[in-house]
């Protein structure tokens, strides 16, 4: 029998914690999607959990919840602030619904669940959550600023000394910023994130950040430090997208309560005002655009640590808020996630040198240096390397606009102090690459060690893995992964160095590549409170989110924006929490109503198309009019799941009618051909349901046929590589789209991996003269596929949150061996396959309190058999699972299943 590498699922459970676990135990406690958070504003937080328990069958029974402020009592099912009666559900997503919570506050909590399985009960770990300040009102401190223009480069420092009179209980700092900070305390920086608060409308929504600091202080003298950088809030560097025209751009600011609560009960708050200090320092200019510029000799020891003469520094002055709604920061922060030594080094000469990482990144380097007092060093990011072994940028600079020379692009500037060992890493920048050019002013020593990337994004849970018996598949989808990482920074992005900007139809395109392999929920729900403060008041939104108000004349469309009803409809089938949805449900009437009122036939013209195709090219009206019926079917859904049923009628109706009148100007019944009958012309409209039942088998075998006419080769842009692996596999064309999925010759995504590809490109010649990024995560949809079209792995829109998962794994020619893994809400699915001369050997895990609808292919006088015997009842086929192919469908419970067909 072939032996499958469960590893993943092992990690995933916890390893040997979760074996020691008791069997139904409750386990990965999370609030608001976060493990113990704090400074949360959410009046009623949502707590899950899932169980450890790999028994046949598993599953909840019912559930008794805890929350009190007393950890201990808690632990001992007492001190309740709310503690519902026993509950009989299976339910493992549970909104808290007790007395008003309090700001400030530290809540405890743990689940009691009962099992399906012996009727046993379980108890969890005691978790925690603590909350924020809850209304703007609370705060205590005011917004402060230096007195400087702008336009000026350097950034601002900022400290306070106080005491710290007798013992701590606890301290927190809130932190609200109009821009970007570093906050320290006694020289110690405090936390391990980066680019905080998140990038949003700073006009319409400010971000804080509460830190536990109680570790940083001590009895005595005391002295906070906050450094701010610009970040896109006052945006200096020039590009086409206009920031530093921003309605809202201006000096950065800030606003701290630094809250002590001392044993004796007592609390004091040291609270930003007038009182505090500033000056300029080091830190010369910083742009999240392009780079930063750091001059070592300006440094000043120990200006953020008690006994500083701050003499020479100026008081700070008072500023109004940047915004009326100050709101709490709950989502993965940004942190230096992995770090890349540098692979190679070539020196061109004394002071020229080239470090090579290996891998194209997003994030910052880190470079170790020495030498005299005003020695500069130019750290020049890039892609790609010319011939002469320089650093070639020609691919990446295309949009800035700089007016002079002073703020090269994606270029470090480092001015030595003259110590005799410097570091130097940005604070407040962001770069995509893979090679750095290091030029000094004067000769210096370097080598390979001397510099380090750092991959940096938004710190998401990994929550899949692939293998394949396929190395290509594999890197396809280590690259995919790259991408999507390198995009993902408190919102996602189409590049990592060009633009850094919120590209709508990339972000949905690559949406379920990003839930199958990373628990971005916090992420994505942080965006859509984006889009809701961009949305104008017809509806429309801007193409780019958060946007300085570019994006509302171009680019924009349903085939891009239709983020705003895509991505809650998402995290509704992966999540199971309707909460997204709800919150975006006036935002998603408000757009299909525009488009409605735009386009009285049910037709719209409005969007870019197919972006970047290889040759052929969709009409912008199919496309479009495809994303419009989308947006109206999950309109129409949402509202029946959430209670409007005069809104489910007519959008239902809505939907009817945009499908009517595609297939009536697109469709020849006969043929069965869309258009001129090109790939995305054929897979958009089968992906997204707009084929009459009846002739999705004859649209797809025109699809496969297109596609073996193409050489098995891609003819299509953004918008078809969404839909034409799904299109093909679930239609019974799965080889078709696996041969497609892996071919090595161009137009491919192969064809990257195998001229050296570490994340995906922007255009598929890998010498286009224009959308020529290395680092795009637009054609990432293969990511999800792979857990869709190989592994079978899908959410069941009737139970979602993959409370019953829909199975259909394809055993296709060509590969021999292939695994998915993914985690949802309610634990690990597991889905693996091997095909040998004698038949096919599939295990499949499905995680406790879950169900599976599984659909196998049988070939002619084939059975499915477990442990010998045959596997059964096999239920009636369901005609969209089973295709066109012979099929077996079962409906499995809980647990670990090896079955062969044979």
């Amino acid at each position: 029998m072939p032996v499958f590498c469960t590893g993943f699922a092992v990690l995933l459970l916890g390893s040997s914690a979760a074996r020691a676990q008791a069997p139904g135990t409750p386990v990965g406690l999370q609030c608001e999607y976060l493990p113990n958070p704090l400074g949360l504003d959410a009046p009623h937080p949502r707590l899950a959990w899932r169980l450890a328990d790999g028994r046949r069958g598993a599953g909840q029974a019912a559930y008794q919840l805890v929350v009190g402020t007393d950890s201990a009592a808690v632990g001992r099912g007492q001190g309740a602030v709310w503690a519902p009666a026993k509950t009989a559900s299976a339910q493992q997503l549970v909104a808290y619904a007790g007395p008003a919570l309090r700001p400030y506050t530290k809540y405890f909590w743990r689940v009691k669940v009962w099992n399906k399985v012996g009727a046993l009960a379980a108890t969890s770990a005691v978790a925690s959550f603590e909350m924020g300040l809850l209304n703007q009102q609370n705060w205590l401190g005011a917004w402060i600023s230096d007195s400087q223009d702008k336009n000026l480069r350097p950034a601002p420092y900022f400290r306070k000394a106080f005491q710290v009179p007798r013992q701590l209980r606890s301290a927190r700092a809130y932190v609200a910023v109009a821009g970007l900070y570093e906050l320290s305390i006694n020289g110690h920086k405090v936390g391990n994130h980066r680019l905080d608060p998140m990038y949003t409308r700073f006009d319409r929504r400010t971000l804080y950040v509460t830190h536990d600091v109680t570790a940083y202080l001590r009895p005595g003298a005391n002295a906070v430090g906050v450094l701010l950088g610009n970040g896109w809030y006052n945006h200096q560097s020039t590009a086409v997208w206009d920031f530093h025209n921003a309605p809202w751009r201006n000096r950065p600011a800030f606003c701290l309560d630094l809250r002590l609560t001392y044993t004796d009960g007592t609390v004091e708050t040291i609270r930003s005002g007038t009182d505090w200090k500033t000056a300029l320092g080091p830190l010369v200019f910083n742009s999240i655009y392009t780079a930063e510029h750091y001059d070592a000799r300006l440094e000043q020891p120990g200006w953020d640590a008690p006994g500083f003469d701050d003499a020479k520094w100026k008081p700070a002055i008072y500023r109004t808020a940047p915004s009326k709604h100050i709101v709490a920061q709950a989502l993965a922060p940004i942190r230096n996630v992995e770090p890349v030594p540098a692979k190679t080094v070539n020196k061109l000469n004394d002071t020229t040198y080239v470090f090579d990482l290996g891998r194209n990144i997003s994030g910052v380097s880190q470079l170790r240096a020495q030498g005299p007092a005003g020695t500069v060093l130019h750290l020049r990011h890039a892609e790609r390397l010319y011939p002469n072994g320089h650093v070639d940028q020609s691919n990446i600079d295309v949009h800035y606009r700089p007016t002079d020379k002073s703020d090269p692009f994606q270029t470090d500037i480092f001015t030595l102090g003259g110590k005799a060992d410097e570091v130097f890493m940005p604070r407040f920048n962001y770069k995509g690459f893979q090679y750095v050019e290091v030029t000094s002013s004067r000769p210096v020593a370097l080598t390979a060690g001397s510099l380090t990337g750092y991959f940096m994004h938004s710190d998401v849970a990994p929550v899949g893995q692939v293998r394949s018996a396929n190395p290509t598949i594999e890197k396809i989808w280590a690259a995919t992964n790259n991408s999507y990482l390198s995009n993902l920074f408190g919102y996602p992005t189409d590049c990592p160095q060009r633009e850094k900007n919120g590209w709508t139809g990339d972000a949905h395109i690559a949406s379920e590549t990003g839930l199958y392999n990373f628990d971005g929920f916090t992420v994505y729900e942080k965006w859509l409170a984006d889009h809701r403060d961009e949305q104008q008041p017809n509806g429309v939104l801007p193409s780019i989110i958060p946007s300085d108000g570019w994006g509302y004349e171009w680019g924009n469309g349903p085939d891009w924006t239709s983020t705003i009803a895509i991505i809650p409809w998402n995290l509704y089938l992966f999540y199971g929490d309707a909460k997204p949805l709800a919150d975006c449900y006036d935002n998603i009437r408000r757009y299909v109503d525009h488009i409605a009122e735009q386009s009285p036939n049910g037709l719209t013209n409005w969007g870019l198309g197919d972006w970047v195709p290889v040759k052929s090219k969709a009409p912008v009206e199919l496309t479009s009019s495809v994303y419009y019926f989308t947006d109206a079917t999950i309109l129409a859904k949402a509202a029946q799941l959430l209670g409007h049923p005069a809104d489910h009628a007519r959008y239902a109706a809505l939907a009817a009618k945009i499908r009517a009148a595609i297939n009536a100007k697109y469709l020849n019944r006969q043929t069965g051909v869309y258009g001129s009958g090109v790939q995305t012309e054929l897979s958009v409209p089968l992906y997204w349901g707009v084929v009459p039942d009846e002739l999705r088998p004859k649209v797809a075998a025109n699809l496969a046929s297109r596609v073996a006419a193409d050489g098995f080769h891609l003819d299509v842009g953004l918008l078809g590589t969404k839909a034409i692996l799904g299109a093909l596999s679930e239609n019974g064309q799965a080889d078709v789209a696996y041969r497609l999925a892996a071919q090595e010759t161009f137009p491919s995504w192969g064809w990257w991996i195998v001229n050296g590809a570490t994340t995906l490109h922007e255009n598929w010649p890998l010498d286009a003269k224009s959308d020529i990024s290395l680092n795009h995560i637009m054609f990432g949809e293969i990511g999800a596929w792979l857990y869709k079209g190989l592994a079978g792995i899908q959410p069941d829109p009737q139970q979602p949150g993959f409370k019953n998962v829909l199975l259909a794994p394809h055993f296709v020619a060509g590969l021999n061996q292939f695994e998915a893994s993914h985690q949802g809400p309610y634990g690990v699915i597991r889905s693996a396959w091997q095909q040998s001369g004698k038949g096919i050997h599939y295990e499949v895990t499905i995680p406790p309190s879950s169900t599976a609808t599984l659909v196998l292919p049988v070939g002619a006088g084939q059975k499915v058999y477990a442990g010998g015997q045959l596997f059964g009842p096999a239920l009636p086929s369901s005609a969209p699972l089973a295709a066109v192919h012979a099929t077996q469908r079962y409906q499995l419970a809980a647990g670990t299943y090896q079955l062969e067909i044979r």
